[in-house]
């Protein structure tokens, strides 16, 4: 129907007091992508306003990691941008002995490179065991692993502190200490790789052992080259945990500066040396330690969105 030919919408009133019928117009109604679009704008505003208050702290770090220990106070200050930009504080972190700071930095990256490692083999060698096989007490394990995981780790603080002293693995032990809690319980975490490993179809584990091949190999050479989203996000997930931890590794490190990581030994900066001197040299440590697992992260953000929407389709 051509648009002369519509008839329009009308409201028919009747006015009794003058004898006569009056047609009025409706009021106009809000279309529905108006609506769509009044609620995306108010949405993507409130986004972009939580992003901005995320994301000042950070700003403020870097700004105030350019502001040099030795022309500027080296506190806190109530200005954002430095008066003079320097590499001051770099450089001091790179190349003063006194800052222990690559030590530190060594000792993080060795501690993460180490529980990426053996904690996405169990990880994912837990999850496909759950996923695929069928065994006596599966579901008992399953749901006790459940109740379990809601119970926090920092529980068990005390207890692991002591059985790790008995075995030599705090203060100058703490890095292999460390890597051995970190590892422990991590086949807990299996909920999301054996989501994934769910969706991928039983039937080329079939056909391939139809063809001889053992359970083992069905599982690197099968499996494994279909499932590089989530051993993405399983690495990425086993190598941020250690990276920035900070409660665990006080305690087992503690008294041992040499074996701190860079998260205890930026703290013991600001809260036992001089607060006004050491700022903004922990603002540019915080820098160097955000910029790897910032790079790493957007690197691999494609496997790791994919991993996890993949483990989320079924539990």
């Amino acid at each position: 129907m051509s648009k002369k030919n519509e008839i329009p919408e009308v409201d028919i009133v009747i006015d009794h007091e003058a004898g006569v019928i009056r047609e009025v117009k409706p009021a106009n109604l809000r279309s529905k992508a108006g609506h769509e679009r009044r609620v995306n704008g108010s949405i993507y505003t409130l986004l972009v306003i939580i992003s901005i208050v995320w994301l000042a702290p950070f700003v403020f770090l870097v700004f105030q990691s350019f502001r040099s220990y030795l022309t500027e106070n080296g506190g806190m200050v109530a200005y954002l941008l430095p008066k003079k930009w320097s590499l001051d504080n770099y450089t001091w972190l790179l190349t003063d002995e006194k800052s222990n700071f690559l030590r530190w930095y060594g000792n993080t990256l060795l501690i993460a490179l180490f529980c990426s490692v053996i904690q996405t083999g169990m990880v994912l060698s837990v999850s496909y065991t759950l996923s695929r096989l069928r065994f006596k007490g599966r579901k008992l394990i399953m749901n006790v692993v459940l109740v379990l995981g809601m119970f926090p780790g920092f529980l068990t603080m005390i207890t692991l502190y002591f059985l790790l002293k008995q075995l030599g693995l705090t203060q100058e032990g703490a890095i292999p200490g460390l890597i051995l809690i970190y590892c422990a319980s991590s086949g807990m975490g299996y909920y999301i790789s054996k989501g994934f490993f769910d969706t991928i179809p039983k039937s080329l584990d079939e056909s391939a052992r139809i063809d001889g091949a053992t359970r083992a190999q069905v599982f690197m050479k099968i499996i494994m080259p279909l499932a590089k989203p989530i051993v993405i996000y399983t690495v990425l997930m086993a190598f941020m945990a250690p990276w920035g931890d900070y409660v665990f590794a006080s305690y087992v490190a503690f008294g041992s500066e040499p074996n701190y990581n860079v998260a205890v030994g930026l703290y013991r900066w600001v809260n036992v040396n001089d607060y006004q001197g050491y700022f903004t040299r922990f603002c540019a440590g915080g820098v160097l330690v955000a910029v790897p697992i910032t790079a790493l992260f957007l690197a691999l953000q494609k496997y790791y969105v994919e991993g996890v929407t993949g483990g989320a389709v079924k539990g």
